[in-house]
């Protein structure tokens, strides 16, 4: 009778473990991504600037939520299709794109393909493989041969300030504030990106002689003057009617936009932004 109980308890067990979801979605998000892949079955063949174009105009209007991704006590790759963050959208938007150029997409695909964008080697292990500052997250990105910053060679410049953001915030990260464990973990992380000597931006001041050279749908992430941090917002470019502006997930108006304001003057209205790093989809 022991060994019999002993092995009901390694099956439920077990069946815990494989219980455990791979990604936290809802119904919804599913059918969201039935209904884009109907949209965008006639697109597909295009170039990848116009099916980016089309993917990210097909969420115009969404709302913008913060922390939708830390909706759980285990990290947890998060598929929200509903509502997005500036990172989410843009995440969502480049995995739903690779998405479309597999042979037979499917939304278990999109999946893998977004885990691949947002955490580090693609692979889920705690809050710190997530990949949290926006230039080690181009930079794992284009390790992969999926993007390329192009800011270099349009004239920009290497910022070499020290990134040590959520280690010195720690009590603004939950996942981060009491346990030392994942702290340290951080701290690694951040003096493995210090060691790259910096990224490369387009300075502000350098926007407007430069952006007919601005891809359209190239990923915009703006940099800033706040310490330890390198990058405070991102979307992608948009040219529109001869003028460059961005679509992005805006916390200001609520909902993902195509910005009112120019590329130049949004970055101009923003005390603490230095720049902009261009990052080409490939």
């Amino acid at each position: 009778m022991k060994l019999i109980y002993i092995a009901i308890l390694l099956f439920l067990a077990v069946g815990m473990i494989s219980a455990q979801p791979k990604a936290l979605f809802t119904p919804e998000d599913k059918a969201l991504f039935d209904r884009y892949l109907s949209f965008i079955e006639p697109h597909k063949e295009l170039p990848v600037e116009s099916v980016l174009e089309k993917t990210a105009t097909f969420f115009l209007g969404k709302p913008y939520a913060a922390y939708t991704l830390e909706v759980t006590e285990e990290e947890t790759l998060v598929v929200n299709l509903r509502a997005f963050d500036c990172t989410t959208f843009v995440e969502t938007v480049i995995a739903l794109v690779h998405t479309t150029k597999l042979e037979k997409p499917s939304f278990d695909l999109f999946v893998d393909e977004l885990q691949k964008i947002r955490y580090r080697s693609g692979v889920v292990h705690g809050y710190a493989s997530r990949l949290h500052y926006t230039s080690d997250w181009i930079f794992e990105n284009e390790r992969q041969d999926w993007l390329e910053n192009i800011s270099a060679s349009l004239g920009g410049k290497k910022e070499v300030k020290k990134i040590h953001f959520i280690s010195s915030h720690r009590d603004a990260y939950k996942q981060v504030h009491s346990d030392d464990n994942v702290l340290n973990e951080i701290i690694s992380m951040e003096n493995e990106i210090n060691e790259r000597d910096g990224f490369y931006y387009l300075p502000k001041t350098a926007i407007a002689s430069t952006e007919s050279r601005i891809p359209h749908m190239a990923m915009i992430a703006f940099t800033t003057t706040i310490k330890g941090l390198d990058v405070t917002h991102m979307g992608f470019s948009f040219h529109k009617h001869g003028r460059l502006t961005f679509i992005h997930a805006s916390s200001a108006e609520n909902r993902v936009v195509i910005d009112g304001k120019s590329l130049r003057d949004y970055c101009a209205g923003q005390t603490s932004c230095t720049g902009i790093m261009v990052v080409k989809i490939l």
